[in-house]
């Protein structure tokens, strides 16, 4: 029995692909290893999103192929989409896949095996714009399964490679998503993550179909307790859906909104789709209807021709929406985005100093946030390992609380209702 071993790099996307892509080397005959142990297949996912991305995802490649130099190591994903040729010269490398066709890892492996030497089985986007159907049964984590259900992206960010990796608007269909969300409630999963490239979108593509309706089918799925969204625009959160958050009691009390920057003309230089007032208005639209909803965002500092003035306004704005999770990320130049090119780039110091008073801020943020649930009873999710610094149960409320738990294995994978409490920092749930 061959053995494959696999390696993610970036996002829950990716995440959801290697394990659909495990799932079809399993049923074919193949073994699963881990990453660490010698294989005959190495499968690396890569990333591109960052120039230090697509370098880790080389330097993950040739640590393979180092481990067994008779292995046979392909590079799948965003990265060889977009760089193709630079993949190929590579002399690690034996297989070649792109943001498509990974449906048939298996066939793409043997055929690879047979070959004399490296083989491309890049597509270009223009060839299928249909959606690739590569569902999962189960997955890696027993409690929480993500569930990918759209594709692609034509919003063209100015800083942003994934358009041009992942190709263009794709939506699966609502039946296949409600059947895979049924197979894994039957699996035993308990929370599912609706994720995809440009969340907001889906259904866009087709008709009569948004993300509302898919919400609405899946929540009468028996055995599923909550349904998380992954990022969304701030600019696509709807009305419908804001109540439907504040109605269900399966919808979690979580929405991911990027910002980028607090700078209009920042943000027109990046292309994002919004000014900074449309997304106040919006997070506070939110808030007001669902109170205790927990906004969590991403900034990108140091983008090109960011002045202090206009990273002081990211500051306030970011201070003044209160998130309760904020991803901070220094601007890094991505060959093949217009903004790579753009002037007035600012200086990794700037960008190191910017990020680090931007996370000081993020963490009182945070905790103002946690101190406004301590003493309430909420339900914890709890996952299926135990947390590896204090040996105790470890989970997530539904607005995205991390919570530690004292308690026994039997309560593993299982949804608990504790009191939250704090000590040294952390959120402590006493089960009563």
């Amino acid at each position: 029995m061959k053995r494959v071993a696999f390696y993610t790099l970036g996002c829950k996307v990716n995440q959801y692909d290697t394990e659909a892509m495990m799932k079809q080397l399993e049923e074919a005959g193949y073994e699963i290893v881990d990453f660490e142990s010698e294989a005959d297949i190495y499968v690396i996912n890569t990333c591109t999103v960052t120039q230090q991305g697509a370098s880790k995802s080389r330097k993950i490649t040739r640590r393979a192929k180092r481990r067994n130099p008779q292995a046979l190591v392909a590079m799948v994903g965003c990265y060889p989409q977009v760089d193709a040729d630079k993949v190929m010269e590579m002399a690690e490398v034996d297989l070649v896949v792109g943001t498509k066709g990974r449906s048939k890892i298996v066939e793409f492996v043997k055929q690879a095996m047979r070959a004399k030497g490296p083989v491309n089985f890049v597509q270009e986007m223009e060839e299928d714009d249909s959606f690739e159907e590569i569902a999962i049964e189960e997955s890696k984590e027993r409690t929480r399964a993500s569930i990918k259900i759209q594709e692609g992206c034509d919003q063209f960010c100015s800083y942003c490679i994934i358009p041009y990796a992942r190709g263009s608007l794709r939506s699966r269909s609502l039946e296949d998503v409600k059947a895979e969300v049924m197979r894994l409630a039957e699996g035993g999963f308990e929370e599912i993550v609706l994720t995809g490239i440009h969340l907001g979108q889906y259904g866009k593509d087709k008709e009569d179909l948004d993300l509302v309706k898919l919400i609405k089918r899946i929540l009468t799925v028996e055995g599923i307790k909550r349904i998380r969204l992954s990022s969304i625009e701030g600019t696509e959160v709807s009305d419908e859906l804001i109540d439907l958050i504040a109605e269900s009691d399966k919808l979690c009390r979580h929405l991911h909104l990027p910002l980028q920057s607090g700078s209009d003309k920042i943000l027109e230089a990046m292309n994002r789709p919004y000014n900074v007032q449309e997304f106040r208005d919006m997070v506070n639209k939110i808030k007001a209807k669902v109170p205790e909803i927990a906004i969590t965002s991403d900034v990108i500092v140091g983008f090109p021709g960011e002045s202090d003035e206009d990273f002081d306004d990211t500051y306030q704005v970011v201070k003044e929406l209160e998130f309760s999770d904020l991803h901070i990320f220094k601007y890094s130049k991505r060959q093949g985005t217009p903004a790579a090119d753009f002037e007035n780039q600012v200086h990794s110091i700037i960008k190191k100093k910017r990020s680090e008073k931007l996370r000081e801020l993020s963490e009182k943020l945070s905790s103002a946030y946690q101190q406004r649930f301590i003493g309430e009873r909420i339900d914890v999710l709890l996952e299926e390992v135990r947390d590896s610094q204090t040996g105790m149960l470890t989970g997530l409320t539904d607005n995205y609380l991390r919570v530690l738990v004292d308690g026994s294995d039997d309560l593993l994978g299982k949804l608990v209702e504790v009191k939250l409490m704090e000590k040294e920092g952390e959120l402590i749930g006493c089960l009563e």
